[in-house]
This record gives structure tokens, C-alpha cells and sequence, in this order.
């Protein structure tokens, strides 16, 4: 991780700037700008602002609301967030990993709970389905055992097998 210093600087510059600083100056340089520029030059526009404070008091108290609606829509009522995650886990393999491996461990405890239910139990399992899982576990080590960060493996895994899992 030292050896990333530099790039962690600039990861942390790039979102303090973009998330803190670059947001409250376009903020401040927007309501300067537009009254300055657009309000005062209009006589209708000063009877309906008279000052640059009555100015942002009502802008603000308009546009926030609509933002944090704009905002929630894209989180909640869009595909544009959902595309954007979309794209960070094929673009991201330590995510893509994490995905491949949480979804084969619930499905895989799943399937020991049930089997330790049924040995519980006094049931004998069937040859067929130690079959099924001799099979699921060679498919999980050939996978496991040949999977590196830098390939799309996790990722068309997952993708390829989504189904497969269900019990």
C-alpha cells in the first residue's frame, strides 16, 4: 500500500475538490454569476429580487428541493445509478471478486445446511445428489484455482452462473 501514496493523494485531492470544494465554489460562482450578470440588468428581474441575498434566499429555497428530488431520482428511480454500478464492478476486479464470492458462499452454506439437516435427521443422501455436489465442487476449485485479480473471471462467473446456484 505505501507504494500507492501518490496515487492515494490524489484519489483524496480529487474527491475533496469534487465533492466539498469545486460543489460550494460553482454554488457561490452560479448565484454570483446569474445576478450579477443576468438579474440586474432587467428591471423586472430586481422588482422580483431586490437584493443579491432575497436573491439566493429564494433560489436556494427552490433549488434545494428540486435537487435532493433530481437526486433521489437518480438513486431510486432511474437506471442511471443503476448503470453507473453496473460499471464499476466490470471496471473494478476487487469488487467483482467480492460479488463472485459472497453469492457462491450463501448458496454453498445453503447447501451444507440442508445436507447437515438431512444427516441430522437420520436421512440418507441420495447418490445422485453427492454426485451433483462432487460436481459443483471440482467446477468451484477449477474456478477458484485459475482466477487472478487482472482478468473479467469473478465477473463472467457470476454472470454466466447466476442461476446455477439456486437450491
Amino acid at each position: 500500500m505505501s507504494k500507492n501514496v501518490g496515487f492515494r493523494g490524489w484519489y483524496y485531492f480529487r474527491m475533496g475538490w469534487s465533492t466539498y470544494f469545486a460543489f460550494i465554489f460553482a454554488a457561490v460562482n452560479t448565484l454570483t454569476v446569474t445576478y450579477y450578470l443576468a438579474i440586474e440588468k432587467y428591471p423586472l428581474l430586481v422588482s422580483i429580487f431586490p437584493s443579491f441575498i432575497n436573491y439566493v434566499v429564494i433560489v436556494t429555497g427552490i433549488g434545494i428541493p428540486i435537487l435532493v428530488l433530481i437526486g433521489y431520482a437518480h438513486w431510486k428511480r432511474t437506471a442511471a445509478f443503476r448503470t453507473e454500478v453496473d460499471i464499476a464492478y466490470e471496471a473494478d476486479p476487487f469488487r467483482s471478486r467480492i460479488l463472485s464470492n459472497s453469492e457462491i458462499t450463501v448458496k454453498l452454506n445453503l447447501k451444507l445446511m440442508e445436507i447437515m439437516l438431512r444427516v441430522s435427521q437420520g436421512e440418507k443422501i441420495p447418490q445422485e445428489e453427492i454426485d451433483k455436489i462432487t460436481e459443483l465442487k471440482n467446477e468451484l476449485s477449477e474456478f477458484v484455482e485459475g482466477r487472478v485479480f487482472r482478468d473479467r473471471k469473478d465477473l463472467t462467473y457470476f454472470k454466466d452462473n447466476l442461476d446455477k446456484f439456486k437450491i
